[in-house]
Protein backbone atom coordinates (compact mmCIF):
# COMPACT_ATOMS: atom_id res chain seq x y z
CA UNK A 1 0.00 0.00 0.00
CA UNK A 2 1.17 3.07 -1.00
CA UNK A 3 0.38 7.07 0.20
CA UNK A 4 -0.68 9.85 -1.59
CA UNK A 5 -2.00 13.15 -1.10
CA UNK A 6 -4.12 14.70 -3.60
CA UNK A 7 -4.04 18.09 -3.24
CA UNK A 8 -7.28 20.00 -5.68
CA UNK A 9 -10.14 17.59 -5.61
CA UNK A 10 -12.11 19.10 -9.01
CA UNK A 11 -13.52 16.83 -10.95
CA UNK A 12 -9.89 15.19 -11.85
CA UNK A 13 -8.13 15.39 -8.63
CA UNK A 14 -11.38 14.11 -7.33
CA UNK A 15 -11.64 11.35 -9.52
CA UNK A 16 -8.03 10.08 -8.85
CA UNK A 17 -8.39 10.42 -5.14
CA UNK A 18 -11.38 8.21 -4.53
CA UNK A 19 -9.43 6.00 -7.64
CA UNK A 20 -6.41 5.31 -5.27
CA UNK A 21 -8.22 4.62 -2.44
CA UNK A 22 -10.72 2.23 -3.86
CA UNK A 23 -7.12 0.62 -4.91
CA UNK A 24 -6.31 0.10 -1.20
CA UNK A 25 -4.40 3.49 -0.76
CA UNK A 26 -4.02 5.30 1.77
CA UNK A 27 -5.39 8.86 0.43
CA UNK A 28 -5.21 12.36 2.25
CA UNK A 29 -7.40 14.80 0.38
CA UNK A 30 -6.98 18.42 0.67
CA UNK A 31 -8.91 21.34 -1.06
CA UNK A 32 -9.77 24.83 0.01
CA UNK A 33 -13.54 24.46 -0.86
CA UNK A 34 -15.47 22.73 2.14
CA UNK A 35 -18.59 21.48 0.15
CA UNK A 36 -15.79 19.67 -1.83
CA UNK A 37 -14.09 18.16 1.00
CA UNK A 38 -17.67 17.48 2.88
CA UNK A 39 -18.17 15.41 -0.32
CA UNK A 40 -15.08 13.44 -0.59
CA UNK A 41 -14.86 12.43 2.86
CA UNK A 42 -15.86 9.39 2.84
CA UNK A 43 -14.54 8.24 -0.55
CA UNK A 44 -10.84 8.61 0.91
CA UNK A 45 -8.71 8.28 4.13
CA UNK A 46 -8.73 11.77 5.26
CA UNK A 47 -10.05 15.06 3.75
CA UNK A 48 -8.84 18.41 4.53
CA UNK A 49 -10.01 21.86 4.37
CA UNK A 50 -7.03 23.87 3.84
CA UNK A 51 -5.62 26.93 1.79
CA UNK A 52 -2.01 25.18 -0.18
CA UNK A 53 -1.01 29.00 -0.26
CA UNK A 54 -0.57 29.05 3.47
CA UNK A 55 2.72 26.74 3.41
CA UNK A 56 2.52 26.74 7.35
CA UNK A 57 -0.57 24.88 7.14
CA UNK A 58 0.76 22.21 4.32
CA UNK A 59 3.83 21.30 6.55
CA UNK A 60 1.01 20.73 9.64
CA UNK A 61 -0.38 18.08 7.46
CA UNK A 62 2.46 15.92 7.59
CA UNK A 63 2.65 15.69 4.17
CA UNK A 64 6.41 14.73 4.05
CA UNK A 65 5.36 11.00 5.12
CA UNK A 66 3.62 10.44 1.66
CA UNK A 67 5.04 8.50 -1.10
CA UNK A 68 3.42 10.72 -3.57
CA UNK A 69 1.70 14.15 -4.41
CA UNK A 70 -0.65 14.83 -7.07
CA UNK A 71 -1.16 18.53 -7.53
CA UNK A 72 -4.40 18.56 -9.16
CA UNK A 73 -5.06 22.32 -8.96
CA UNK A 74 -7.29 23.45 -11.90
CA UNK A 75 -7.26 27.57 -12.89
CA UNK A 76 -5.14 28.98 -9.98
CA UNK A 77 -1.92 29.03 -11.17
CA UNK A 78 -0.30 30.42 -8.49
CA UNK A 79 -1.97 27.82 -5.99
CA UNK A 80 -0.69 25.11 -7.90
CA UNK A 81 2.93 26.31 -8.22
CA UNK A 82 3.32 27.10 -4.80
CA UNK A 83 1.71 23.69 -3.99
CA UNK A 84 4.37 22.05 -6.08
CA UNK A 85 7.10 23.88 -4.53
CA UNK A 86 6.26 22.93 -1.30
CA UNK A 87 5.94 19.50 -1.64
CA UNK A 88 9.02 19.15 -3.59
CA UNK A 89 10.81 21.15 -0.33
CA UNK A 90 9.04 18.93 2.14
CA UNK A 91 10.77 16.08 0.68
CA UNK A 92 8.21 14.00 -0.85
CA UNK A 93 9.82 11.75 -3.21
CA UNK A 94 7.12 11.83 -6.50
CA UNK A 95 5.31 15.05 -7.29
CA UNK A 96 3.26 14.78 -10.20
CA UNK A 97 1.32 17.87 -11.18
CA UNK A 98 -1.75 18.92 -13.94
CA UNK A 99 -0.59 21.59 -16.06
CA UNK A 100 -3.37 23.31 -18.21
CA UNK A 101 -0.81 24.63 -20.51
CA UNK A 102 2.48 24.02 -22.18
CA UNK A 103 3.90 27.52 -20.57
CA UNK A 104 2.07 25.95 -17.28
CA UNK A 105 3.77 22.81 -17.55
CA UNK A 106 7.47 23.63 -18.30
CA UNK A 107 6.91 26.07 -15.08
CA UNK A 108 5.96 22.99 -12.90
CA UNK A 109 9.11 20.99 -14.74
CA UNK A 110 11.65 24.04 -13.90
CA UNK A 111 10.44 23.87 -9.69
CA UNK A 112 10.48 20.59 -9.73
CA UNK A 113 7.36 18.31 -10.48
CA UNK A 114 8.60 14.89 -11.55
CA UNK A 115 6.17 14.08 -13.68
CA UNK A 116 3.83 16.70 -15.25
CA UNK A 117 0.45 15.98 -16.47
CA UNK A 118 -2.11 17.79 -19.08
CA UNK A 119 -5.26 15.38 -18.70
CA UNK A 120 -7.47 17.55 -21.33
CA UNK A 121 -4.95 17.46 -23.61
CA UNK A 122 -4.36 14.02 -23.02
CA UNK A 123 -7.81 12.55 -23.34
CA UNK A 124 -8.26 14.73 -26.39
CA UNK A 125 -5.13 12.47 -28.17
CA UNK A 126 -6.98 9.06 -26.83
CA UNK A 127 -10.53 10.56 -28.02
CA UNK A 128 -9.16 11.33 -31.63
CA UNK A 129 -7.33 7.92 -32.29
CA UNK A 130 -10.01 6.01 -30.60
CA UNK A 131 -12.28 7.73 -33.82
CA UNK A 132 -9.89 7.45 -35.76
CA UNK A 133 -10.35 3.60 -36.17
CA UNK A 134 -12.77 0.84 -34.82
CA UNK A 135 -10.06 -1.56 -33.87
CA UNK A 136 -8.41 1.03 -32.00
CA UNK A 137 -9.54 0.32 -28.50
CA UNK A 138 -7.30 2.76 -26.36
CA UNK A 139 -4.39 4.72 -26.99
CA UNK A 140 -1.81 5.70 -24.28
CA UNK A 141 1.15 8.03 -24.76
CA UNK A 142 3.67 7.27 -22.33
CA UNK A 143 6.06 10.07 -23.24
CA UNK A 144 6.83 11.90 -26.33
CA UNK A 145 8.83 8.47 -27.80
CA UNK A 146 6.51 5.67 -26.61
CA UNK A 147 2.92 4.78 -26.20
CA UNK A 148 0.73 1.55 -25.19
CA UNK A 149 -2.10 0.75 -28.03
CA UNK A 150 -4.98 -1.70 -27.15
CA UNK A 151 -6.02 -2.55 -30.42
CA UNK A 152 -8.34 -5.60 -31.96
CA UNK A 153 -7.00 -8.34 -34.42
CA UNK A 154 -6.92 -7.36 -37.63
CA UNK A 155 -8.34 -10.42 -39.98
CA UNK A 156 -5.07 -11.32 -41.27
CA UNK A 157 -3.58 -11.77 -37.98
CA UNK A 158 -5.82 -14.56 -37.18
CA UNK A 159 -4.74 -18.47 -36.23
CA UNK A 160 -1.29 -17.00 -36.55
CA UNK A 161 1.17 -17.08 -34.20
CA UNK A 162 3.35 -14.06 -32.59
CA UNK A 163 6.52 -15.70 -34.63
CA UNK A 164 4.74 -15.83 -37.92
CA UNK A 165 3.57 -12.43 -37.91
CA UNK A 166 7.09 -11.23 -36.38
CA UNK A 167 5.15 -7.85 -34.97
CA UNK A 168 8.72 -6.63 -33.65
CA UNK A 169 10.49 -6.84 -36.44
CA UNK A 170 7.89 -5.71 -39.21
CA UNK A 171 6.37 -3.11 -36.99
CA UNK A 172 8.78 -2.54 -34.29
CA UNK A 173 6.05 -3.19 -31.48
CA UNK A 174 6.17 -6.04 -28.32
CA UNK A 175 3.09 -7.34 -27.90
CA UNK A 176 2.54 -7.21 -23.93
CA UNK A 177 -0.68 -9.00 -23.29
CA UNK A 178 -3.09 -10.58 -24.89
CA UNK A 179 -7.07 -10.45 -24.17
CA UNK A 180 -9.27 -13.16 -24.88
CA UNK A 181 -12.55 -12.68 -23.55
CA UNK A 182 -12.18 -12.79 -19.85
CA UNK A 183 -8.98 -14.16 -19.79
CA UNK A 184 -5.54 -12.71 -20.42
CA UNK A 185 -2.56 -13.75 -21.49
CA UNK A 186 0.56 -11.34 -19.96
CA UNK A 187 3.70 -11.84 -21.60
CA UNK A 188 2.24 -14.24 -24.28
CA UNK A 189 5.17 -16.43 -26.01
CA UNK A 190 5.96 -16.39 -29.53
CA UNK A 191 3.66 -19.75 -30.35
CA UNK A 192 0.60 -17.83 -28.99
CA UNK A 193 -1.97 -18.08 -31.79
CA UNK A 194 -4.31 -14.63 -32.55
CA UNK A 195 -7.67 -15.61 -32.62
CA UNK A 196 -10.72 -13.78 -33.96
CA UNK A 197 -11.87 -10.75 -31.56
CA UNK A 198 -8.37 -11.03 -29.98
CA UNK A 199 -7.59 -7.76 -28.19
CA UNK A 200 -3.52 -7.11 -28.12
CA UNK A 201 -1.65 -4.89 -25.97
CA UNK A 202 1.27 -3.48 -27.51
CA UNK A 203 3.79 -0.72 -26.65
CA UNK A 204 6.39 0.43 -29.25
CA UNK A 205 8.12 3.95 -30.12
CA UNK A 206 4.85 6.15 -30.85
CA UNK A 207 5.50 6.68 -34.88
CA UNK A 208 5.65 2.86 -35.58
CA UNK A 209 2.39 2.85 -33.23
CA UNK A 210 0.96 4.81 -35.64
CA UNK A 211 2.19 2.89 -38.35
CA UNK A 212 -0.29 0.31 -36.70
CA UNK A 213 -2.73 2.54 -36.46
CA UNK A 214 -2.60 3.22 -40.50
CA UNK A 215 -2.94 -0.61 -40.92
CA UNK A 216 -6.06 -1.14 -39.02
CA UNK A 217 -7.38 2.00 -40.49
CA UNK A 218 -7.33 1.14 -43.95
Amino acid sequence: MKSFVVIGCGRFGGAVAKTLYSLGNEVLAIDRCEETIKEIAEEVTHAVQADVMDETVLKDLGLRNFDVAIVAIGSDLEASIMATIVTKELGIKTVVAKALTELHGKVLKKIGADKVIFPERDMGIRLAHNLASTNILEFIELSPDYSILEITAIKEWEEKSLVQLKLSTKYRINVMAIKRGNSISISPNGESIIKENDILVVIGNTKDIKRIEQKVGE
